[in-house]
């Protein structure tokens, strides 16, 4: 018999994210409308919501304006800063020219958009979530998936708490705890550890093509108040990436005085010296860039992968006794730079289907009347007329593939869909040879504008438990230096962008491969681009990670 405790719901949500607390806030809307009850939690990893969430952002309010039409009015911290104005710029190395607005469809224009951070937008769904009556438990991490003996999904359970690096129960142990419910929601964002496995599990990724990923890298700098335009959004594309590398970066004037910036790598890159961390801090040093920051000061820093693979890359959504919401299935609109709006859409869609489901006596089928809804859906028209930009600039380059995408973007903006999808390959496996490639040239920080990974994370208030098991695993110890280290040179030392892996003894002779588990962010690109996949990411203990105060 488990020592384990077990709590039973109506619907459990894993992930208190945007998704999660959408689905949350929508379940509990509905039971209110039929004056009935309907028993909801939500578990969250990081020690707060808002902790782990990081983005950009410029968020379309669409969603938002649906599930609580009243947020402008309401104290939501969104509603500071509307997007004022917006900008693409082209980069070289010393030059910068504007693209035209005439160029782009409408939709790229971010008119009515806004700006600030996802994480205080968490916080203040939280709040709304749990006034309806929502339980909502930080600090706790899903770390197991719990299934009823003819293979649907009972809930999850939490992991146990107290437990040393070498397996032993310290003290301190608690058991984790199981969460029984009549369904369950995997809103773990990106790449999250149990909505991969669900994915497996029920081979959910059948009929989609591979989900391919970007790294974003992010820090928010205090600016000269002269410089500061409340609700200027910039993006950037090409300099500093070359032909081996495509993404770009984002420049948002936002509330206090603060900018956010940020740059986005693709990890299909090929060359395995590259480094997105290093990408970015290059990025800065571009002439219009250095001269925003100078004088600033930098206040924050993390970084966290996104979904790059729009609607073809989308998994199905049910299974037996749950669904993927948000960004654990990906709808991402990659050319706008925007999921806040499709994950909200896709957790209240999943909400409205799981409510009548309830309501009719049912629980632990599929609900299937939810993919129905999403192909229903405005988000599904909107990803659909972008789904080809991202495997056009991967194939045919920055200069010649955006202009594809731009063509393929109008045309279907005005009704004339394409009559082909363009398919995804796995990030993993775009690496060439170490001795295919050339070095790229990176500065060295200066400690003013650019700056090294570890001083990075520790603007992040990143913490974990050192007395724990490693949640960097590897399927085979012996990868990394017999197989990743003559090959690619391990770029785990460069791909990571919080320092947690290195090779040391390599002048001596005796190569060993290092795990810093206590640095890592939470961002899963070690997971996503490990050449072999020898790399799984599984939660630590709860409450561990970074601890975004304004991202």
């Amino acid at each position: 018999m488990s020592e384990r405790e077990s709590m039973p719901y109506d619907v459990v949500i894993v992930g208190a994210g945007p998704a999660g607390l959408s689905a949350a806030i929508r379940l509990k809307q509905l039971a209110a409308g039929q004056g009935g009850e309907l028993a909801v939690c939500v578990l969250e990893k990081g020690s707060e919501v808002g902790a782990h969430i990081l983005s950009g952002a410029v968020i379309d309010p669409i969603a938002l304006d649906e599930l609580l039409p009243d947020w402008r009015e309401d104290g939501c911290p969104l509603a500071e800063v509307p997007v004022t104005e917006n900008l693409h710029w082209i980069l070289s190395a010393t030059k910068q020219r504007n693209l035209p607005h005439a160029l782009t469809p409408p939709f790229m224009h971010n008119k009515g958009t806004y700006t600030g951070s996802l994480g205080n937008l968490c916080r203040w769904l939280a709040g709304k979530a749990e006034e309806l009556g929502v339980e909502i438990f930080p600090g706790f991490a899903a770390a197991e998936i719990l299934f009823h003996e003819d293979g649907r999904v009972k809930g999850v359970a939490t992991g146990d708490m107290g437990i040393a690096r070498d397996g032993t129960r310290k003290p301190d142990y608690q058991p984790g705890l199981e969460l029984h419910a009549k369904y369950t929601f995997f809103a773990e964002g990106v790449r999250g550890h149990l909505s991969k496995e669900i994915i497996r599990q029920f081979d959910l990724a059948r009929d989609s093509d591979p989900q391919v990923y970007g790294l974003g890298i992010k820090e928010l700098w205090d600016i000269d108040p002269a410089k500061h335009v409340p609700g200027r959004v910039i993006h950037t594309q090409g300099w500093p990436l070359g032909h081996d590398a495509n993404g770009g970066g984002f420049i948002y004037h936002q509330a206090g005085g603060q900018v956010a910036l940020g740059f986005v790598t693709w990890l299909n890159y090929t060359n395995p010296y590259i480094s997105p961390f290093q990408e970015m801090q290059k990025w800065k040093t571009h002439p219009v860039i250095a001269e925003l920051l100078k004088g600033g000061k930098r206040v924050s820093y993390g970084a966290r992968a996104i979904n790059d693979g729009g609607l073809q890359a989308i998994p199905k959504l049910t299974f037996p006794g749950g669904v993927l919401v948000g960004c654990s299935a990906g709808f991402l609109n990659v050319p706008r730079i925007k999921g806040t709006h499709g994950a909200m859409k896709s957790a209240m869609l999943a909400a409205e289907a799981a409510f009548a489901a309830v309501q009719a006596g049912r629980e632990g089928d599929e609900l299937t009347d939810y993919p129905e809804a999403f192909r229903a859906s405005w988000l599904y028209k909107e990803l659909s007329t972008v789904r080809n930009v991202v495997p056009l600039v991967k194939k045919y380059g920055d200069t010649l593939g955006s202009g594809l995408a731009g063509a393929t973007m109008w045309a279907e903006h005005f009704g004339l869909k394409m009559p082909f999808t363009m398919k995804h390959k796995p990030d993993h496996e775009s690496l060439w040879r170490k001795d295919q490639v050339k070095k790229p040239d990176y500065p060295k920080p200066d400690g003013v504008l650019t700056f090294d990974r570890l001083s990075s994370v520790f603007l992040s208030n990143t913490n974990h438990e050192e007395d724990q098991p490693v949640h960097l695993t590897l399927k085979d110890a012996d990868v990394p230096i017999a197989h990743n280290l003559p090959l690619f040179d391990e770029p785990a030392q460069r791909y990571c962008p919080a320092g947690v892996y290195e090779v040391v003894g390599v002048e001596e002779g005796d190569p060993k491969f290092v795990i810093n588990a206590q640095n890592c962010v939470h961002c899963k690109t070690c997971d996503i681009k490990d050449p072999t996949q020898n790399i799984n990411w599984v939660v630590p203990e709860g409450g561990g990670g970074p601890n975004y105060p304004n991202m």
